[in-house]
């Protein structure tokens, strides 16, 4: 590394794929806002797909993602010297003290942190606290470090040419595609399957495409679908080997019109990638995740009277649906 190169370290506890997804817009605003910077990425207690599922996209955003040797993650590490260099800049992104106080140890000019209210932190925001959802807490750490009053979210990398050749044989140019992802990592996250049927069904009478996003735990599905939405398309199962999982649905993001999803990897996937998209919320917060307005909507189960995702009701979705449609965005 030359000599004059300065060096960012942004300190997180772990990356899972649900978080990591929204984090990658606000990593593209950073990659802007400090150019010329060395950018590491640096995982303290536990594993980053950016390592892994989604290292082609980190790849393009930080030069460097590092997971070990564990860093802040217990009080014994006060008896060793902290590892790893020293920073220019650290952006401390998570508010355990113990953590921060760890991290602090690493020398540097500028130390970020919301800890403790910002009491640790070089640079402090007016109010003291840090408002939103997570990509959102993100760009307004990002853009005290970088002096600015606000950061925008940038755009993610496209995925891999080989996922995205794939997406335009899977879904070819032309029709209107309707995604739909009825799947999530607790079953009572998800809206009913048959009223996903029932709206797949409705597309198809619309003289749309519904597209079901199904993941590998949805795989006891696909013959329900197939067989209750004939001419329902379910690329993800039909994809060939090394060319299926989040990359891919990144990818068929970008070739559909609209899609509804549940509080879940997929929809977190659908919300980065700038699909218009409906989200179903149950007894989870949907502040942590979404912005509401523009390409997004969002219906919860209290707006019903309920708190299962199921309170929900069929009407209440399939209208919003055909609104959206209407909108430019998903011309």
């Amino acid at each position: 590394m030359p000599a004059d190169t300065h060096t960012l370290l942004i300190y997180v506890h772990e990356d899972r794929l649900g978080d990591a997804l929204l984090k990658l817009p606000a990593m593209a605003a950073l990659r802007t806002a400090f150019p010329g910077y060395r950018i590491t990425w640096r995982a303290g207690c536990g594993p980053s797909v950016f390592n892994t599922t989604l290292a082609p996209l980190a790849g393009g955003l930080v030069d460097s993602v590092q997971e070990a040797p564990p860093l802040g993650c217990a009080w014994r590490e006060w008896l060793r010297r902290p590892a790893g260099p020293g920073h220019d800049i650290i952006i401390d992104t998570q508010t355990v003290v113990r953590s921060t106080l760890l991290l602090r140890r690493l020398p540097h000019r500028l130390f970020v942190s919301p800890a403790l209210g910002f009491r640790l932190s070089r640079r402090r925001p007016p109010q003291r606290r840090l408002a939103g959802n997570l990509s959102q807490r993100l760009l307004q750490l990002f853009a005290l470090a970088a002096g600015r009053s606000a950061l925008a979210p940038g755009e993610l990398p496209p995925p891999p040419p080989r996922f995205r050749d794939a997406a335009a044989k899977l879904l070819p140019a032309g029709p209107a595609y309707i995604g739909l992802a009825p799947g999530a990592g607790g079953r009572d996250k998800c809206w009913p399957l048959q009223d996903y049927l029932n709206l797949g069904r409705e597309q198809l009478r619309r003289g749309r495409v519904p597209v079901f996003l199904l993941g590998p735990e949805e795989r006891d599905w696909v013959a329900e679908v197939r067989a209750a939405v004939p001419g329902a398309l379910l690329p993800e199962m039909d994809a060939a080997p090394g060319k299926e999982g989040p990359l891919l649905t990144l990818a068929l993001a970008g070739r559909l019109r609209l899609a509804v999803a549940n509080d879940a990897g997929t929809g977190h996937l659908l919300a980065a990638a700038g699909t218009p998209l409906l989200s179903l919320f149950g007894r989870t917060s949907e502040e942590k995740f979404i912005e509401t307005g523009g390409r997004r909507r969002v219906l919860r189960a209290r707006d019903f009277g309920g708190e299962g995702v199921d309170a929900i009701p069929y009407s209440a979705v399939a209208a919003v649906v055909e609104e959206m449609l209407q909108r430019p965005e998903a011309a």
